[in-house]
């Protein structure tokens, strides 16, 4: 019974052998008949040898140190200091580049402006309120205006007083 079995499947595999011979001639025919063309190689010219002379100036790849003295001003005494001890309010965790004039509005006579943050908040201040990074105070609300009273470190350990006024943002682009 096996070999009835495996006697049709011998004839199977048989008969299907490819015959290649003319495939085979034809492989033959193209390699010989091919030319093939590699150009050479360019010849280089040798450079005369470079003398490295530079040992005893720095390392191009380390970065330089600095040898600046650092500028620095007389401290002064008894300048312009914020109160470092006063609890800070909302707004001033905002710089003031964050923070844009939607608005105002009186109420039981006091001017109330209205501030919207970065982040889409929307925050009411008043005269006196802190504002900003750099210990600001509001000391004047407009109708389209709020000046706010800064304090700037001038990097002797003292500090400048500079106001900046924020404007009402315009809804028409410009």
């Amino acid at each position: 019974m096996r070999i009835m079995m495996l006697l049709p499947l011998m004839l199977l595999v048989s008969a299907c052998s490819p015959k290649l011979d003319d495939l085979h001639g034809y492989t033959e025919n193209v390699k010989n008949t091919a030319v093939v063309r590699i150009e050479p190689y360019p010849e280089f010219e040798s450079h005369p040898p470079f003398t490295y002379s530079a040992q005893d100036l720095r390392s191009p790849f380390i970065k330089p140190k600095d040898k600046t003295a650092p500028v620095t001003q007389a401290r002064q005494a008894n300048c312009m200091q914020p109160d470092f001890q006063r609890a800070k309010q909302k707004l001033e965790s905002y710089g003031l580049d964050a923070l844009t004039l939607t608005g105002n509005y009186k109420s039981n006579g006091v001017q109330w402006a209205l501030i919207r943050s970065n982040d889409g908040k929307l925050h009411k201040i008043k005269r006196g309120s802190r504002v900003g990074l750099f210990y600001g105070k509001v000391t004047t609300i407009t109708k389209n205006s709020i000046t706010i009273e800064q304090l700037i470190p001038d990097g002797a350990g003292c500090w400048q007083q500079k106001d900046t006024t924020l404007v009402t943002a315009s809804t028409s682009g410009e």
